[in-house]
């Protein structure tokens, strides 16, 4: 990547993939997490065996030539549900922190922009959205609604985005004293045009960060709501689910936790790398003469 000519002027964006490249650890995430976006993307097409073949006589075995890494209880071949599960994972992980950003960033920014009793009334909101059980919010969805994949993405994304609201509240209680903010008001801009063109802008250093800690919240949480059959219905599976399966048996059955729980580890860690490097590459304040 060409270093940005500071002389004759660079974009923002082109100087924040500068910073970015320079950062290793950024780019080795970056790296990992496509290797196992487009992995799980083809799992049908290079996935050895179906997701929903069975070998009961075979059983779970360890690793080899045939299964390279192993078969469960049931005789399914792990390399193929790893793959698959991995879909499932990436889905619920980036689509419901989807959801959760966009309310919460939302919902912060305008209640820390117009303060005073609305700021209060939106705040309380929050507050007794926390109070309510996650558990009994989502068995009603599901009373109501049914079982199915899509309602458990709105389900998760609908408590998810309480924190992000609040850390986004609290930067853009300091943001609007800032001098661009009033001359924006002083020229006559609209809340939504103040709230999108200056305030979130502004504030994409705690929405990356909090989006890297939210996206492996969300797989961990999926695994949750799978154990008590409010998740990923049979056949289907999520790495959550095949470690926590895992686990139950790790103690006979070692491959069973260790090879889903590296690929959920590596796309934690991932994630977090990525995650801080694309902070440190949007804030202007980390660029070095």
């Amino acid at each position: 990547m060409m270093k940005p000519d500071r002389k004759n002027g660079t974009s923002l964006y082109r100087d924040a993939v500068y910073r970015l490249t320079k950062n290793r650890a950024a780019v080795v995430g970056f790296f990992c997490l496509i290797v196992l976006l487009v992995l799980s993307a083809l799992a049908p097409l290079i996935a050895p065996y179906s997701f929903s073949a069975q070998d009961l006589a075979l059983g779970a075995s360890p690793p080899g030539p045939r299964h390279w890494l192993g078969t469960d209880i049931l005789g399914r071949d792990l390399l193929t549900r790893v793959l698959y599960g991995g879909q499932i994972s990436f889905l619920v992980g980036f689509s419901a922190t989807a959801v959760s950003l966009v309310i919460g960033v939302l919902y912060g920014t305008v209640s820390g922009y117009c303060g005073g009793k609305t700021d209060a009334a939106m705040m309380r909101f929050i507050d007794i959205m926390y109070a309510f059980p996650f558990t009994i919010f989502v068995i009603i969805l599901m009373v109501f609604f049914g079982r199915n994949i899509v309602l458990l993405f709105c389900a998760i994304g609908a408590v998810e985005w309480l924190t992000m609201a609040r850390i986004i509240r609290g930067q853009v209680l300091t943001l609007k004293k800032q001098e661009y903010i009033e001359a924006a008001v002083a020229m006559g801009l609209s809340l939504h045009k103040i709230v999108l063109r200056h305030l979130i802008p502004n504030v994409l250093g705690p929405i990356i960060v909090y989006t890297t800690l939210t996206i492996p919240q969300v797989m961990l949480l999926e695994a949750f709501l799978s154990f008590l059959g409010l998740g990923v219905q049979p056949p289907m599976s999520s790495w959550g689910l095949l470690v926590k399966e895992g686990a139950d048996s790790m103690e006979q059955y070692w491959w069973l936790l260790i090879f889903p729980g590296l690929a959920l580890s590596i796309t934690l860690f991932s994630l977090n790398f990525l995650g801080d490097g694309l902070r440190d590459a949007l804030d202007p304040r980390t660029a070095k003469d």
